[in-house]
């Protein structure tokens, strides 16, 4: 593990031109399910097909604080539906030249999650930010995919270590080199066949400006339509171990 926990070296700070922003949705809607990424994507897509397609696009899955006013945000497969605010945002990675075609097709639209109404309303971009920790909420762990879908009974291999080296080797090929590296609890996605994604949360400190804006515009792993592989600023390393929903 401490091959991935080296002490800050001499950083390039030299910006990246990104032509990759999020593009926030206002939404009206009482609650979605907790496991509602599948389904968002389903309906999402349904309006916007070519975002599959789309190597930097991405839904992030939609997200809400730990507690409102005592209610504490019920966790991952907990089948309890997350009850949403108005500042809730549904937010979508594209490149800055689909932004325009992105709102007309969504912009006041009503998707249903799980027979619950979802209304999209107007939005507003905002570009990739410049902090240099960064965290994904979940990242594909292949190998531990690959052993759900081979076995009746796998055993889910609790070590980090096969997962953080392929992260290693996926971002040397897009220039970016790991200096701190953190992975979180182990959840899993359902897939409509009946498959299993195992995926990670990960967090990633001391990067480069260059290399964080890098990371944000390709992402990694796969499946970045259920939000898979998408990273955003992190503020600190100690709240990567607290439980989330």
């Amino acid at each position: 593990m401490t091959r991935y926990w080296q002490e800050p070296d001499e950083l390039n700070t030299a910006q990246s031109t990104i032509a990759v922003v999020d593009v926030l949705f206002n939404l009206v809607g009482r609650s979605l399910p907790v496991d509602h990424v599948v389904e968002l994507a389903q309906a999402i897509l349904a309006h916007v097909p070519w975002l599959a397609n789309e190597p930097c696009g991405g839904i992030h899955s939609i997200y809400v604080a730990g507690s409102q006013n005592g209610w504490e945000r019920p966790g991952v497969n907990s089948n309890q539906p997350l009850m949403l605010s108005r500042r809730t945002k549904l937010i979508i990675r594209v490149p800055q030249t689909q932004v325009a075609i992105l709102q007309a097709a969504l912009a006041h639209q009503t998707l249903m999650i799980a027979d619950l109404p979802l209304n999209i309303g107007d939005s507003k971009t905002r570009l990739l930010s410049n902090e240099t920790t960064l965290f994904a909420r979940a990242v594909v762990d292949e190998k531990l995919t690959t052993a759900l879908k081979t076995s009746a009974s796998p055993i889910i291999d609790q070590d980090e270590t096969a997962f953080l080296d392929w992260a290693a080797s996926a971002l040397t090929a897009l220039n970016i080199h790991i200096r701190k590296a953190l992975c979180g609890k182990l959840a899993i996605i359902a897939q409509p066949n009946g498959e299993q994604l195992a995926t990670r949360r990960l967090l990633l400190a001391n990067l480069s400006r260059d290399e964080a804006l890098r990371l944000q515009q390709y992402g990694l792993g796969m499946h970045r339509m259920l939000g898979c592989g998408l990273f955003l600023p992190h503020k600190g390393i100690a709240a990567l171990a607290k439980p989330e929903g």
